[in-house]
């Protein structure tokens, strides 16, 4: 089975436009990502599926010099776009990542994916969102291409369209089957995504400390690092979580 990972991203971030091309230890944002995702041992492709719009013209002409595939769809529909960007790239099973993610841990992903196909005949999901152990930033949900094209065709609320998986986590999860990744310790209350201006000062400073940029550590390594220095939680610990 073919597993395409698909990175969510677009220019337009309401709260930090343009934050996926801006600098993180010397390359944009979304090429660490995408550096990162590139050693997940369970992914054979990568698709950055961003839209349309003439401002997201840069994204493209980053995947291309990143060798990644590209996929340009709507703005509004992401559930669409998503699909769009399965179909062309021929993915049995899609592994979503959104590009404001720049810690995202290959390991940790691989055993999201791993979840999915050791359970695949008692599962159309599986994910480390649904009950929250990990830091916010190293989402990744896994699902059959099928269960995706089953709710491309029943999702019809603009909240379902939006967000790709909210039809199957908010609106009918009793139509799914779906399985939680889960930690033996709680660290949901770091904050590893970037959403405003301090989340990608504390990422950059993460960065710069480990030298991330040139040795990919583990997330355990990151997480001991982070833990013992207190002082790095709190440049984004008042930041509020988006909602639906």
């Amino acid at each position: 089975m073919k597993r395409v990972i698909i990175v969510q991203a677009r220019m337009t971030s309401g709260r930090l436009p343009g934050k996926i091309l801006m600098d993180l230890a010397g390359r944009p944002m979304l090429s660490q990502q995408i550096r990162r995702v590139r050693r997940c041992q369970r992914v054979d492709d990568v698709v950055v599926a961003t839209t349309t719009n003439d401002s997201d013209a840069p994204v493209v002409s980053l995947a291309e010099a990143e060798g990644a595939r590209w996929f340009r769809g709507s703005e509004e529909d992401v559930l669409g776009r998503y699909l769009g960007a399965a179909r062309e790239s021929k993915a049995d099973i899609v592994i979503r990542v959104t590009a404001d993610c720049p810690l995202v841990d290959p390991e940790m992903t691989d055993c999201v994916i791993q979840a999915l196909e050791a359970h695949s005949n008692a599962c159309d999901y599986a994910a480390n969102v649904v009950e929250r152990t990990f830091p916010r930033g190293l989402d990744t949900e896994v699902l059959f291409r099928e269960t995706l094209e089953r709710v491309g065709r029943l999702a019809t609320s603009a909240p379902a369209r939006e967000h790709v998986t909210y039809y199957i986590l908010r609106e009918h999860p009793e139509l799914f089957l779906l399985r939680s990744v889960t930690d033996s310790e709680d660290n949901s209350d770091l904050r590893w995504t970037v959403d405003t201006a301090k989340d990608l000062a504390m990422i950059r400073l993460v960065y710069e400390q480990l030298s991330l940029a040139s040795r990919p550590l583990p997330y355990r390594h990151v997480l001991a690092y982070v833990r013992s220095h207190p002082s790095l939680t709190a440049i984004n610990a008042h930041v509020a979580q988006k909602t639906v």
